[in-house]
C-alpha cells in the first residue's frame, strides 16, 4: 500500500513528511499547497469509506469517528493557521486509517480463508499438514518471521508457507512454481597457504579480554605457523585443494552464553579453551579458507541470514558457508535461530567438543530410552562432527592445539639451565591446592617448589609458606619458568588440559596422579552429565599413553612410599625437550587440511553392500574379507572392488573383541585405532562367518554395541542403526566386531594412506 507521506517531500532534516512550514504564505504558491492538502483529504475520505464496507468492528468505528470529529474541528480561519491546523492532525490521521484498513482486511482474509477458500489438505504423504495449520491458528502472530514470508492470518498463507518455506504440506496447484528461484552452485576457488595473519586479527576483533587472549598468542607463534604452512606446502606438491566458505562461531564466548570466560582471563581461568580456539582460527587461516568469525548472537544473525524474529522460520536461501565450526553453546544458539534448517544442514557443522560426546549419547531417542541422556549431546550428528582437544574418543575426530616448538639454539639453552631441584605446580586457582599438604611436604625435602597462583592482596592461605608462588604469569613469563624447573607436578586437576604438554615441551618431566578407581560419569561430580562413559585413568590420560615414561610419570598419590619414590627417580632422570608431531603446527595443518578435503556428511552414503557386490565376492563361503598372515585380524581382499572410503579401505584391520571390551581397547591391544567411519562395510552377515562364528541366525538392532556376537548363545547381531556405531561400550555377554585401522606416526587421527 502506497504511503500516504510520499505525496509530499520534506525539506530540512527535522522534517517529517507532513511537516508544513510558514514558507507557504505566497498567493499562488499558497494555494497550490492548499489544493494539495485537499487532495489528501479527499484521499483519507475515500479510504474511510473503504472501511465502513469492511465491516468495522465497533472499536474500529469508534476510531473512525475520531478521525471524523478531528476534521471538523478545522475551521476555515486564517490561511497559515488553517494549513497549520491540517498539517499538524494529517500525519496521525494517516497512521490511523492505515493501520485500521490493514487489521480490516486481514480479518476479512481469515474470514475468506475459513469458510474454504484454501482448504487444508488430508495428503498421506504429509500427515502433519493439518496439524501444523491448526499451530498457525493459534501462534503465527508468535513470531514475527511469520509475517516476514506473508503470514497474514489466513488459511491460504498457512498453507502458502507451510509448503514453500516450510514442508509439512504438498505444494498449491494454484501457486506459480516456476517463480522459485534456482540456487546456482558458488564457483569452487583453489585454497593458497597464508603467511601473514594480519588479516585474521583484524577479524578476531576486540573488546574481550578473551580475544586479546587469543590474538596474543596468534602472533606469538606467527612465525611457526608460517614456516610449518611452507614445509606442508612442499609435502602436498601443491596438490589442489578446494577453498572452503567457513564460519566460526565460538559460541561460549557470547553474551547470550553468559562468557564466563573472558573476566577470568587475568585471575587464572581456564584458558585451554582459548588456547584451542586460537590455533583453529589460525590453522583454518593459514591453510586459505575464506572465514567468517562471529563472537556474538547478533554476528551469527548475520553471517546466517536468518528471518526477522525470534528464531522460529528456516532459512530459505543456501547456507552461505560449506563448513561451520561452533561449540555445544553455538549449537544450542544456532537451533534457536535457525528454526528447521538447521536439521537440514547440520551436516555442515563441526562442533569442538572438550571432552568428546559417545554416539549412545548423541543418538536422541536412543539416549532417552536406556538412560544415556545428559544435558549434553542427543544433537544426532555423526559422531566425527565432534571434534576433540586430544584423541581419546575416536568415534570422535581428534581436532587438537599446538605447543610451542623449539628451535636448536633454545634446546641448547633449556639444557645448559636446568635446575634438577626445581618443581613448578600445575594449579592456578587456589582451591586446587587444598588437601595437598602431605605430598608437598614430601616433595619439598628433595626440591623448591613454585607456583603461579592467582591472588589479589595476599597470599593464598592455601598454598605452603614454603612455596615460591610467582602469582599469575603472562604465557611468556611462565615458558621462561617452566624452561628452568625439572618438574611440572600436576594435583588431578584440571584434566587433560594442554599446559602438561607445553611443559614436556619446554623439557620438564611431568609427573601426575593415577585415579583408582577411574574417574567417569557413573563416580565423579565433574563428568556427570557429560555425553561420554569414558573411563578417566589419570589427570591427562593421552601424555600418560601416547607419551609415557620417562616424560610422564604416572602414580598413586596416596601411596607416600610410591610418590617418593618417583621423586628420586625424577632426580636421576635427564629429558631432552619432547613435542609429539600432531601437536606441532605442521601436524595440525596436515590433520585439519585432511579433514576438510575428505570428511563428508552431507552426501547420503549408498547401502552396502549393494547386491551386485555382494553377489560378486568370491571364495567359499563368499566374502570380502581376507586372513592376514600371522594374524587373527582380516583385511579387505585386494581382488574385490573398493567402494569409496575416507579413510581407505586399505587401512582396514577387522577383528573380535574379547567378552566385555570395547572396540578401543580391542584396537589398542594390537596396536590400532577403532574406525568408525568403516563400520557400515563390516556390519554385513559375512564378517561373522570371516571370523568364523557360528550364528544360530543374524538379526539386526539398535544397540550400540552391534556388530557383536555371543559365543555361548550362537547369538549375532548387526546395528540397525548407523548412528548408533560405536567405538565406545562394551557388553559382558557379547564380543564386539572392531574395526581398527593403521596410524601415521606421530599422528593418530591418520592413516598411512590418509594424506
Amino acid at each position: 500500500m502506497t504511503s500516504l507521506g510520499g505525496q509530499f517531500s520534506a525539506k530540512r532534516p527535522g522534517d517529517t513528511p507532513f511537516t508544513m512550514r510558514a514558507e507557504v504564505l505566497g498567493g499562488p504558491e499558497s494555494r497550490g499547497v492548499l489544493r494539495k492538502i485537499s487532495d489528501m483529504l479527499e484521499v483519507i475520505m475515500k479510504r474511510m469509506d473503504t472501511l465502513s464496507k469492511l465491516g468495522n468492528t465497533t472499536t474500529d468505528s469508534h476510531r473512525l469517528d475520531e478521525l471524523s470529529s478531528a476534521l471538523d474541528r478545522i475551521q476555515p480561519i486564517g490561511l497559515v493557521e488553517r494549513i497549520q491546523a491540517i498539517a499538524q492532525n494529517m500525519s496521525d490521521m494517516a497512521v490511523r486509517v492505515e493501520q485500521i484498513l490493514q487489521r480490516s482486511m486481514a480479518t476479512n482474509r481469515v474470514k475468506d480463508g475459513a469458510t474454504g477458500q484454501c482448504e487444508v489438505p488430508k495428503n498421506p504423504h504429509y500427515p502433519d499438514c493439518p496439524s501444523k495449520v491448526d499451530w498457525m491458528r493459534a501462534r503465527w502472530t508468535s513470531d514475527p518471521c511469520y509475517a516476514f514470508y506473508g503470514v497474514d492470518g489466513s488459511d491460504c498463507s498457512f498453507l502458502i508457507y507451510l509448503s514453500e518455506v516450510e514442508w509439512f504440506c504438498p505444494p498449491l496447484t494454484w501457486r506459480n512454481q516456476t517463480t522459485t528461484p534456482t540456487h546456482i552452485p558458488f564457483p569452487k576457488r583453489q585454497a593458497a597457504f597464508r603467511s601473514d595473519i594480519g588479516a585474521l586479527l583484524e577479524q578476531v576483533g576486540t573488546g574481550k579480554e578473551s580475544l586479546s587472549f587469543m590474538k596474543r598468542r596468534m602472533r606469538r607463534l606467527a612465525a611457526q605457523w608460517s614456516s610449518a604452512a611452507r614445509r606442508l606446502d612442499d609435502r602436498l606438491r601443491s596438490q589442489w585443494r578446494e577453498q572452503k566458505r567457513i564460519l566460526v562461531h565460538v559460541g561460549f564466548l557470547t553474551e547470550e552464553s553468559g562468557d564466563v570466560f573472558s573476566p577470568k582471563v587475568l585471575k587464572g581461568g581456564p584458558l585451554g579453551e582459548m588456547v584451542q580456539w586460537a590455533d583453529i582460527l589460525t590453522a583454518l587461516h593459514v591453510l586459505g579458507h575464506n572465514l567468517k568469525i562471529s563472537v556474538s548472537l547478533k554476528e551469527l544473525q548475520g553471517f546466517l541470514g536468518v528471518p526477522p524474529g525470534r528464531g522460529s522460520c528456516p532459512l530459505t536461501g543456501p547456507l552461505p558457508f560449506d563448513l561451520i565450526y561452533t561449540d555445544y553453546h553455538g549449537l544450542q544458539q544456532m537451533r534457536q535461530h535457525m528454526g528447521l534448517s538447521l536439521r537440514k544442514h547440520k551436516c555442515h557443522i563441526r562442533v569442538i567438543d572438550t571432552f568428546g560426546t559417545e554416539p549412545a549419547y548423541n543418538h536422541e531417542d536412543y539416549a532417552t530410552l536406556h538412560g544415556y541422556r545428559t544435558n549434553w549431546g542427543y544433537w544426532n550428528l555423526n559422531c566425527r562432527q565432534y571434534m576433540t582437544m586430544f584423541p581419546h574418543t575416536p568415534d570422535n575426530s581428534f581436532m587438537g592445539f599446538v605447543a610451542e616448538e623449539l628451535n636448536d639454539t633454545e634446546r641448547l639453552s633449556i639444557q645448559r639451565n636446568k635446575v634438577d631441584s626445581m618443581a613448578v605446580v600445575y594449579g592456578k586457582e587456589a582451591s586446587m591446592w587444598k588437601g595437598k599438604e602431605r605430598f608437598l611436604a614430601i616433595l619439598h625435602r628433595y626440591m623448591d617448589i613454585h607456583g603461579t597462583v592467582y591472588y589479589e592482596t595476599q597470599r593464598p592461605p592455601e598454598v605452603p609458606a614454603f612455596v615460591k608462588n610467582h602469582g599469575l604469569l603472562p604465557q611468556q613469563e611462565l615458558q621462561q619458568l617452566l624452561r628452568k624447573a625439572k618438574l611440572f607436578i600436576g594435583f588431578g586437576f584440571p584434566y587433560e588440559g594442554p599446559a602438561p604438554l607445553e611443559a614436556i615441551a619446554n623439557g620438564c618431566i611431568f609427573l601426575q596422579p593415577k585415579f583408582k578407581p577411574s574417574h567417569s560419569s557413573l563416580n565423579h561430580e565433574f563428568f556427570r552429565g557429560k555425553p561420554t562413559s569414558r573411563q578417566v585413568s589419570s589427570q591427562h590420560p593421552y601424555a600418560e599413553q601416547y607419551i609415557g615414561r620417562p616424560h610422564v610419570i604416572t602414580v598413586d598419590f596416596n601411596n607416600s612410599q610410591e610418590f617418593e619414590s618417583a621423586i628420586r627417580d625424577i632426580m636421576k632422570t635427564k629429558v631432552e625437550p619432547y613435542l609429539p608431531y600432531e601437536y606441532t603446527c605442521e601436524g595440525m595443518l596436515e590433520r585439519v587440511h585432511a579433514y576438510i578435503q575428505n570428511q563428508e556428511f552431507c552426501a547420503p552414503e549408498a547401502p552396502f553392500p549393494s547386491a551386485n557386490t555382494s553377489s560378486s565376492w568370491p571364495g567359499s563361503p563368499p566374502s570380502p574379507f581376507v586372513l592376514l598372515p600371522n594374524s587373527s585380524a582380516l583385511a579387505w581382499a585386494s581382488n574385490i572392488s573398493t567402494p569409496p572410503s575416507w579413510p581407505p579401505l586399505s587401512a582396514l584391520r577387522l577383528l573380535a573383541s574379547l567378552e566385555g571390551q570395547s572396540c578401543i581397547d580391542a584396537c589398542q591391544s594390537a596396536g590400532l585405532i577403532c574406525e568408525p567411519a568403516f563400520y557400515r562395510f563390516i556390519n554385513i552377515k559375512e564378517a561373522f562367518s570371516g571370523l568364523e562364528v557360528q550364528c544360530d541366525g543374524v538379526e539386526a538392532e539398535i544397540n550400540h554395541i552391534f556388530p557383536a556376537f555371543s559365543v555361548e548363545s550362537s547369538e549375532c547381531g548387526l546395528q540397525k542403526d548407523p548412528l548408533l556405531f560405536s567405538c565406545a561400550g562394551a557388553n559382558n555377554k557379547y564380543h564386539r566386531l572392531c574395526p581398527c585401522r593403521d596410524y601415521r606416526k606421530g599422528q593418530v587421527a591418520l592413516c598411512r594412506d590418509c594424506l
